[in-house]
């Protein structure tokens, strides 16, 4: 009798495994639908969540750096401004934040039934990018709503660039939350860093400020912030306004693919081994 998958250790790291995921793609739906009803299942107004979170975000912001600092949003309605970076900017920050802790939020199915590993951090970027669908759905209410009373804003050829950026801000954190998981088996304290890394993080990105308004001698910060050019060019697209740049987003391309691979790498390495840590 011939066997039709046949489960062995792999000794080769440089294996990323990805036909083995495919071949569990029914799992991995059966877990983006989990992720996505279970967050707000038993929540009174559930999904419409979605739509809050990002909304009283944008609020404070425009009212804090654009009320009380006046902090300049380069000609663009504050409203609109934030809510394009806090719409951007949480889907790779929920991305990281929810596969960060994959061996430890998952050590008790990990220790019954085997499937690969992966397959679990990949269906929460699926389902977060359903909570993203969402958000931009917002975003794009309001974006009609100014671009009719004819506001300073008008959207152009870099917006084709989306699906492109979409794409890298979900790896990207996909890519770090794996190597994140991997390392939290044996270190606990990096899910807490985590956390307050991703608060701190957006402070180095244009999600509060224009790019263009940052004094030079800081710019470079942000520069190397891989999201950065991310959402530079979601702004740009949209509104015209900001700074595109082929260089920018091809080194958060790059980074995404680096990222990625490690991360990859060493979470299959991690879960050979992971229940004798966690």
């Amino acid at each position: 009798m011939a066997y039709q998958h046949t489960i062995q250790p792999k000794d080769n790291f440089f294996d990323l495994r990805l036909k083995e995921i495919w071949l569990y793609r029914d799992l991995l739906m059966l877990f983006v639908r989990r992720d996505f009803v279970a967050k707000y299942k038993q929540t009174v107004l559930g999904p419409i969540w979605f739509l809050i979170q990002p909304l009283f975000q944008t609020i404070i912001m425009a009212v804090v750096f654009s009320g009380m600092a006046k902090l300049s949003t380069d000609g663009i309605p504050p409203i609109l401004f934030y809510l394009a970076g806090v719409t951007s900017w949480n889907y790779f920050a929920n991305c990281l934040r929810a596969t960060s802790n994959t061996f430890t939020a998952n050590a008790s199915l990990f220790g019954k039934v085997y499937f690969p590993r992966a397959v679990t951090p990949i269906s929460i970027i699926i389902s977060n990018l359903i909570q993203f669908g969402i958000g931009l759905f917002l975003f794009l209410l309001f974006y009609l709503y100014f671009l009719l009373k004819d506001m300073p804003i008008q959207p152009n050829i870099a917006l084709l660039l989306l699906p492109v950026i979409i794409v890298i801000m979900g790896f990207m954190g996909l890519g770090l939350g794996m190597l994140v998981s991997a390392m939290t088996t044996k270190y606990r304290d990096l899910q807490y860093l985590v956390d307050f890394g991703v608060q701190l993080l957006m402070y180095a990105t244009p999600v509060i400020l224009p790019l263009s308004i940052v004094p030079e001698k800081y710019k470079i910060i942000m520069l190397l912030n891989p999201m950065t050019g991310v959402i530079e060019t979601f702004k740009y697209g949209f509104f015209r306004h900001g700074t595109f740049s082929w260089n920018l987003l091809l080194y958060s391309g790059i980074f995404t693919l680096c990222i990625f691979i490690l991360g990859l790498l060493v979470f299959n390495k991690t879960e050979k081994n992971f229940m004798d840590t966690v």
